[in-house]
């Protein structure tokens, strides 16, 4: 009775697994870093990742493959976060990965872009940003990012009206995590909206219509100082018809 009843719970685990790997899409990219590099003063992260430690950090590594795991941190002599790179094209679908914070100051950034799109600065459209006490959601493409808005920003000349439309840009969750613990994060993109989950449990949702920009080509990872990441899988999803 007892073996009847743990293959039945593993039969069900498995045909739960099935139905959330369904939801979220198909499978278009993962990578779980398991691979070494060939010298230690460069990023070589390898399987179509970039960074932009070439010209924002005079070409020194701020990327290292080690442990299985790829361990972003700034370098002292960068003048920008660290911006690690990879292809991700699709109108609806998902990020998932493994990530851990070392200090209690880190953060993670997933940023999906748009290099095609000029109305904004570099291609930046949503963000979901983690750190140790909170979640935000921003929706960059109709926000801080659009290129008439950012000019008005650097000038300081923002009026009150778009001051006031550009906090509703932003949406904050509590939530805290621990600092040197690995977690599992989930960022799901469905027309106008981002949700975020953390170990399987929901933190917030966004709607915004710079969500709902028709194709995400590019996933960008930002860290302003540091963040462990793993086992990546990018989805895309097709929309639902209306």
């Amino acid at each position: 009775m007892t073996r009847h009843l743990v293959f039945s719970f593993m039969f069900l685990l498995s045909f739960t697994s099935i139905i959330f790997a369904e939801d979220r899409g198909t499978l278009i990219f993962e990578d779980d870093f398991e691979r070494n590099e060939s010298q230690e003063t460069k990023d070589e992260i390898g399987k179509g990742w970039g960074s932009n430690s070439r010209w924002r950090a005079a070409g020194n590594k701020q990327v290292d493959l080690k442990n299985g795991a790829m361990y972003i941190f700034m370098h002292k002599d960068a003048d920008h976060a660290v911006s690690v790179t990879h292809p991700a094209e699709f109108r609806d679908g998902a990020i998932e990965l493994r990530f851990m914070l070392e200090d209690a100051k880190d953060s993670l950034g997933l940023n999906f872009a748009d290099l095609k799109y000029k109305k904004v600065h570099a291609g930046h459209l949503f963000l979901a940003k983690v750190n140790t006490r909170n979640v935000e959601l921003t929706d960059l493409k109709t926000g801080n990012m659009d290129l008439k808005t950012r000019e008005l920003r650097k000038a300081k000349k923002v009026p009150p009206a778009l001051q006031e439309l550009l906090k509703t840009k932003r949406k904050r969750f509590p939530h805290k995590l621990k600092t040197g613990k690995w977690y599992t994060l989930l960022v799901d993109v469905t027309g106008d909206t981002m949700t975020v989950s953390i170990d399987g449990k929901k933190v917030g949702a966004f709607s915004s219509e710079g969500i709902a920009h028709p194709t995400k080509r590019t996933l960008r990872l930002s860290v302003p100082k540091n963040a462990v990441v793993d086992d990546v899988k990018i989805y895309s999803r097709a929309a639902k018809s209306e």
